[in-house]
């Protein structure tokens, strides 16, 4: 394997990259439809109850339909992944990380392929799709590098052998969430499975299509079945039952607070025949905030801000969801940032506009319901508004400016185009404020004052913090990412420490 290396972007301003996304485009389309199967060991299952997914951006353009797994598919699945974990596990980690490092090798020579399915079913525009693409590539290369890397330790001691060595657990459950459907799904499965567990996939309903050419590319790559199950199902169903039988070893789970503390909560109950504690990673959402003082580059700042909260339509649980400025220059960043977000287009993914549909109709309620419940909480100073456009799910990007710390425009992640202002008297301020939420997963500051960007290094209490820069697009192996406080267990996906989490420790003493 060469040594590891980020994956670069494309660069769409070219002619010729455009034209090989639209080419692309042309190629998915065509494929758009069809019944996607369960995966189970060996075995490609077609059920009749079925997950419809369609293009957010056109609702009447069916992506696929992906069979839906029953309980009694949660339990094929877990034995199919014990039957293959013995295997598995006994391979030499040199040989598991080549076939993962394969798996990325062929999702990037399908880059743009795999990208125009995110923009189609995911609702993505070209540059977050094609980013998504390359971040699920990145993660199965970082962490087959990772994986050769976790030697033996090995202690002398007077007439001794002490050695100890990291050993994989057995099978385990990733629950991915719908907003990076490959990236994640990718990150979240590769990692436990080339430290030599087996897993249950069962993706996100709102994607399960871009799962299953991922499970596609996992068989051409040569991993063995078993290794990786794949069952989409109702969460409340399918998920509970894989969550709760005793012989599921861990789960990895990104998704809202909400349902990471279910998991949090049902993993810790030992059922009969169990004979270890599930171990539950959860990475579960913030409500992040950039902090923007008066002796910063206004400008860059509110470019920054647009891209954090717009991004993805702000579909990202590192979005930046509070604005929080100084009171010198309060009134002069919220013109930038609203005169900067007021020439964001909206329209279709496929089309590459900057602003698409949020994921799913449910979602899109969801948020002009919070819209409407912030209008007495802040003032809406742009957007906020449905656009209709071909039955798609599009809302106008959203500013609210006058919110008070403690609205629920300021603690409730809505997962959506909302951005809230917050006026703060000073520095000192804008840190409490920054703080004073449950969550704790990213933030940023703009500032060209040293004692200020130290300060933030200290007290501003998130896992990811940015400065001077946008507050999203974390790079596996250079920013590993995962947040504190109700934010999730701080897993740090793409970071060194990663695969430990699905390993343990076994030391072995030999009298010589």
């Amino acid at each position: 394997m060469e040594g590891f290396r980020t994956e670069p972007y494309t660069d769409f301003s070219e002619p010729g990259p455009r034209a090989r996304y639209e080419s692309a485009l042309a190629v998915v389309e065509r494929q758009l439809g069809k019944v996607v199967p369960l995966v189970i060991g060996p075995d490609r299952i077609i059920t009749d109850g079925l997950i419809r997914s369609v293009d957010p951006s056109r609702p009447e353009l069916e992506v696929g339909k992906a069979s839906s797994g029953t309980v009694a598919h949660v339990g094929q699945a877990l034995d199919a992944a014990w039957a293959a974990f013995p295997d598995w596990a006994a391979r030499p980690a040199e040989e598991r990380a080549r076939l993962v490092c394969r798996v990325g090798d062929l999702i990037a020579s399908r880059k743009l392929e795999m990208a125009a399915w995110q923009s189609f079913e995911a609702g993505k525009n070209w540059v977050e799709a094609e980013a998504d693409v390359a971040e699920a590539i990145d993660f199965c290369h970082y962490y087959a590098h990772q994986a050769v890397e976790m030697e033996v330790e090995t202690y002398d001691s007077p007439g001794e052998r002490n050695d100890s060595f990291l050993i994989p657990m057995g099978a385990g459950v990733v629950i991915p969430p719908w907003n990076f459907p490959l990236a994640i799904l990718a990150g979240m499965t590769m990692g436990p499975v080339v430290a030599g567990n087996t897993v249950v996939l069962k993706p996100a309903s709102a994607t399960p299509v871009i799962g299953s050419k991922f499970m596609e590319i996992v068989a051409e790559a040569g991993i063995p079945p078993g290794v990786i199950n794949y069952l989409p199902g109702p969460g409340s169903e399918i998920g509970d039952a894989l969550v709760d039988d005793p012989r599921t070893r861990f789960i990895n789970f990104t998704g809202s607070k909400e349902v990471g503390l279910r998991i949090a909560e049902r993993a810790a109950v030992v059922h009969p025949g169990q004979q270890w504690l599930k171990r539950a990673f959860t990475e579960m959402g913030g409500k992040d905030a950039l902090i923007v003082d008066e002796t910063a580059d206004l400008e860059a700042a509110a470019k920054a801000v647009v891209v954090s909260a717009f991004g993805y339509q702000g579909q990202k649980c590192s979005a930046c969801s509070r604005l929080i400025v100084v009171e010198a220059i309060h009134d002069r960043v919220l013109d930038l940032v609203v005169a900067e977000a007021a020439g964001l287009e909206v329209g279709p993914a496929v089309a590459n506009h900057p602003v698409g549909p949020v994921i799913t109709e449910v979602q899109h309620r969801m948020i002009l319901d919070e819209i409407e419940r912030g209008r007495s909480e802040g003032r809406l100073v742009l957007g906020g508004n449905p656009i209709d456009l071909e039955g798609g799910y599009y809302i106008e990007p959203a500013i609210f400016s006058e919110v008070r710390p403690e609205a629920r425009l300021a603690q409730h992640e809505i997962f959506g185009p909302v951005l809230a202002v917050i006026r703060a008297t000073d520095f000192d301020a804008a840190i409490d404020v920054a703080n004073g939420t449950d969550f704790g997963l990213t933030g940023g500051l703009f500032s060209q004052d040293r004692h200020r960007i130290e300060r933030a290094r200290r007290e501003f209490h998130v896992g990811n913090l940015y400065v001077n820069r946008k507050i999203t697009g974390a790079l596996v192996g250079i920013q590993p990412f995962g947040g504190f406080k109700m934010s999730g267990s701080n897993a740090k996906a793409g970071g060194p420490d990663y695969l430990r989490l699905f390993m343990e420790m076994k030391t072995v003493a030999e009298r010589l």
